[in-house]
């Protein structure tokens, strides 16, 4: 019953759901951290309790709600605290990393990198490791979707030897993929791929299974970038199921945009048998479909893309 402990235990359950897929469960545990968090009015556990809020909205591709979660636990935020708020990160790191990407995510591109830089530097005045990979994973993210290859590589390459030095072998295949996407956007399209799936292979023995939707869309557009069409097919196909069995839905608009890329990338590949289905109308559909998530979600980056 004592709350310091009882808090640290729920928010370790969260996170062992978290990486499983398991969504519904951890978004229930958030809940009760929160409720902790409010019966007690401590500061630095209310800031706890809007970051998991603020987590549990942005896997489901609430990103207005999560933005306003994160923005409350910044506000809350004081510097003076001496040990990380989550025990093994700070608690402004995620909440700045997110915030990025929400905004990136919402149309504001110029303030998503702005706060980004904000997560990294605070990670390093900290020297506090696992925090500093945190931030340089989002800021992976962040560049990827910006398209800033040369950044990518350089938060790739920082991640992979932190984490090697460190022993974070979750964060090391964060860096890996990111480290794939590069290969590809260089034009290096199999040995990227072959990085990817390197990965994905170690991201599962470590039975991850968050994440693995937008992992997927990285390797489908690889694929399509080599012009293995049917390849990207398959894969986007195992990430739009996995989204719907976990609900993990924050790049959910970018998948069914790829399958209409990929299905009319089809059309320009020489095949002598007769078309038995109408490849623009299926990719119609699924950029329809694209454009109906990511306006619903106010993910306004994925509409303009779709």
């Amino acid at each position: 019953g004592e709350t310091p402990q009882l808090w640290q235990v729920l928010n370790g359950l969260r996170v062992f759901h978290v990486s499983r897929g398991e969504l519904q469960i951890a978004s229930d545990l958030a809940e009760q951290i929160m409720r902790l968090a409010q019966s007690e009015q401590d500061p630095a556990l209310l800031m706890v309790g809007y970051v998991v809020l603020g987590e549990g909205s942005y896997r489901i591709g609430e990103w207005a709600p999560a933005r306003g979660h994160f923005e409350r636990a910044i506000a809350l935020y004081d510097p003076q605290w001496r040990r990380p708020s989550f025990a093994w990160v700070d608690g402004k790191v995620p909440s700045l990393s997110y915030v990025a990407f929400g905004l990136w995510m919402l149309g504001y591109p110029d303030q998503a990198l702005k706060r980004s830089q904000e997560a990294l530097t605070r990670a390093r005045e900290l020297s506090h490791p696992f925090s500093l990979a945190f931030a340089l994973q989002w800021a992976g993210v962040l560049h990827m979707n910006r398209r800033e290859v040369q950044a990518t590589q350089d938060r790739a390459e920082a991640l992979i030897a932190l984490s090697t030095e460190q022993g974070f072998p979750n964060w090391q295949v964060f860096g890996m993929i990111w480290q794939g996407w590069t290969l590809v956007e260089r034009g290096q399209g199999q040995e990227g791929i072959a990085q990817i799936r390197q990965g994905l292979t170690a991201y599962r023995a470590i039975a991850g299974v968050v994440w693995l939707p937008y992992f997927l869309s990285l390797l489908a557009e690889a694929h399509g970038e080599i012009g293995q069409t049917e390849e990207g097919l398959n894969v986007l196909a195992e990430a739009l199921a996995t989204a719907h069995k976990t609900g993990e839905r924050w790049y959910e608009a970018e998948l069914h945009r790829l399958k209409g890329q990929l299905t009319l990338q089809k059309l320009s590949v020489t095949d002598p048998r007769p078309l038995t289905h109408d490849p623009q109308g299926e990719a119609e559909v699924c950029f329809l479909k694209a454009i109906e998530i990511a306006r619903k979600q106010q993910a306004k980056s994925l509409e303009l893309r779709a």
